[in-house]
């Protein structure tokens, strides 16, 4: 399945590359890459569509990821990052920055505050689950840190000093990849790296937690770093991705439920098909923003709403005996 999705990531990739309102063509783009390539096809493919599409799949890889390592980690099959507070959290840092003109400072503020405010809320996660070692602990002090994000989202929107500033945050709130530079990527990759790389660690504790707790302690799993670990990842990873991209629903929740039957349902089995499987979804959807005729381009977190509701529905009413 690894080889089969990382062809189909390719296969998007290059599609990203080629499909826009400006069709470019495999021959044009090829050319491009060269020094036979015209100036117009080099800027539409090097400053504009590639920043584009690596920004795509870096959301997209992360937010499956974390969204297949909260599932086994809470053993909650409706897990995903906004369950913990992380995505709610971030969005509200990218909030603040615009809602008090920081963004305009420099165009890494607004990212900068977004991956402070989600670290702050795994921060405050902590304090709240205290010394529990129970999944059910973090979802209820995750629920908390969410709805405290998001009542801070309503009033920045309520108080907004003109409709300006609150179209502008509803903008961002609704998600896009649109319009994005080398200068994102290079904001989102140590952070999606970073997190990745600390989801990934270690992934038979999450196998060993499906027993419980206890069973997960008997098999010599530390829960207190193993939780310390994961939550560090959802916080960067997450709150690095949302910085750069805006808020983007159902990707954490629906694609280990697309990867899940394609596998031995271990948690650890997972991980890495759910990171590609993201990346594919995310950025087809780009894809699919960019087809849809429409006036203005839709914003990608709506697609994916769309996307992911029906499909996410199908796969509960075939599925929910086996949980």
């Amino acid at each position: 399945m690894i080889p089969l999705l990382a062809a189909a990531l390719v296969l998007v990739a290059v599609a990203s590359l080629c499909i826009g309102p400006v069709a470019l063509g495999w021959s044009r783009t090829i050319a491009a890459f060269g020094d036979q390539g015209d100036r117009v096809a080099q800027a539409i493919l090097f400053e504009l569509r590639l920043p584009r599409m690596v920004v795509g799949v870096l959301v997209g890889a992360m937010l499956g990821l974390a969204g297949a390592v909260l599932q086994g980690y809470l053993r909650n099959p409706l897990a995903e990052p906004s369950v913990l507070g992380a995505s709610n959290a971030s969005a509200l840092g990218a909030v603040i920055a615009l809602y008090f003109g920081i963004s305009e400072w420099s165009p890494v503020m607004l990212p900068l505050l977004a991956i402070v405010t989600g670290l702050v809320s795994i921060t405050l996660l902590f304090a709240l689950a205290g010394r529990s070692e129970s999944p059910l602990s973090l979802i209820l002090a995750g629920i908390a840190v969410s709805t405290l994000a998001g009542a801070g989202i309503s009033l920045a929107l309520n108080l907004s000093p003109n409709p300006f500033a609150a179209m502008e945050i509803m903008s961002w709130l609704l998600g896009s990849i649109e319009n994005r530079s080398m200068q994102h990527v290079w904001i989102a990759l140590p952070c999606v790296a970073v997190g990745a790389v600390l989801l990934l660690a270690h992934p038979r504790a999450l196998d060993a937690l499906s027993l419980g707790e206890d069973g997960a302690r008997s098999l010599g799993v530390d829960l207190r770093r193993t939780r310390r670990r994961l939550m560090l990842g959802v916080a960067i990873g997450v709150g690095g991705a949302v910085a750069v991209s805006g808020s983007i629903g159902f990707i954490g929740l629906i694609v280990p439920h697309l990867i899940r039957p394609m596998t031995d349902r271990s948690p650890s089995a997972l991980l890495l098909p759910s990171m590609l499987g993201g990346a594919v979804l995310l950025s087809a959807a780009d894809i699919l923003v960019r087809l849809i005729p429409t006036g203005a381009e839709l914003k990608l977190g709506v697609v994916t709403a769309f996307l992911g509701v029906p499909v996410f529905l199908f796969h509960l009413l075939r599925e929910r005996r086996l949980w």
